[in-house]
């Protein structure tokens, strides 16, 4: 089903599938997100580049959790720390397969901001690694395109065999241009187990040395995207509102993320 508006109808909310779980009103910005969003960019040392996701294994946490900064490179930035009670690692695996093949699930995620999300393969089956999900959504007032191409945690440097042995998982993509080679950033999402569910560490690197034209390309390709960097990084969206994004659909998701999953995880499907 393709969709070009946001949010459910009147027929969808009461006689399609996943209705009941539709949730229009997004409730306040957690503390924590407030007091970063006023406290405004931060030294961009504070939060790692790219190169440095291998960090997140360590136990703890790093200096900023939740903010965002701009590198001296143009780059922006992002981090993000959602707590999640009731949620399991292994539901936002799913997730993250199960909502790329219909506009309709995407919608559950952010009503007041995603419109559409499709496999660019065009299939239905529920699997994300390896795959590109082509996506439109409103970041702040304005509708954005982009190809969100899922990688294993190892091509970020992470160690997959550590992430199954602590019960976490790390949902690793690059972010693209529909129709085109170019690569504009990387995300990360970081989901670890904690007494009664999980957290979330989100990390979004865009625009900057971030960029590429390819995902392995060779000199004419790297040196045309150091040409382009400057006019890319003012085309980057605002960090500001990339972390209100954020914030709002990772912890909207999650208040009714459990009943979605045991209505059409795996063990319903069987």
């Amino acid at each position: 089903m393709s969709k070009k508006h946001l949010g459910y109808s009147e027929e969808e909310r009461s006689k399609g599938p996943y209705g009941r779980f539709y949730d229009p009103d997004l409730k306040p910005l957690s503390q924590h997100v407030v007091d970063a969003l006023l406290m405004g960019s931060v030294a961009h040392e504070l939060i790692a580049p790219v190169s440095a996701a291998p960090e997140l294994h360590k136990p703890g946490y790093q200096t900023v959790e939740t903010g965002y900064a701009r590198a001296p490179c143009g780059a922006i930035r992002i981090a993000c720390l959602t707590p999640m009670p009731r949620v399991s690692p292994h539901m936002w695996d799913w997730w993250f397969g199960w909502h790329g093949c219909e506009a309709r699930r995407y919608q559950l995620w952010h009503p007041h901001a995603h419109v559409s999300a499709q496999w660019a393969d065009g299939g239905r089956d529920e699997r994300y690694i390896g795959r590109t999900s082509l996506i439109r959504e409103y970041l702040g007032s304005e509708l954005k395109s982009a190809g969100i191409s899922f990688v294993a945690p190892s091509v970020m440097g992470l160690d997959e065999a550590l992430l199954k042995k602590q019960g976490e998982i790390a949902v690793c993509a690059r972010i693209g241009v529909p129709g085109t080679p170019a690569k504009g950033g990387w995300l990360l999402h970081q989901l670890r187990p904690v007494d009664g569910g999980c957290e979330m560490r989100s990390r979004m690197w865009l625009g900057g040395e971030n960029s590429a034209m390819g995902e392995n390309p060779g000199a004419v390709a790297r040196a045309i995207s150091r040409v382009m960097r400057p006019l890319g990084n003012r085309m980057l969206p605002d960090a500001h509102e990339l972390l209100v994004h954020n914030a709002q659909e990772m912890a909207h998701l999650a208040q009714f993320l459990p009943e979605l999953y045991d209505a059409f995880g795996p063990k319903a499907a069987s």
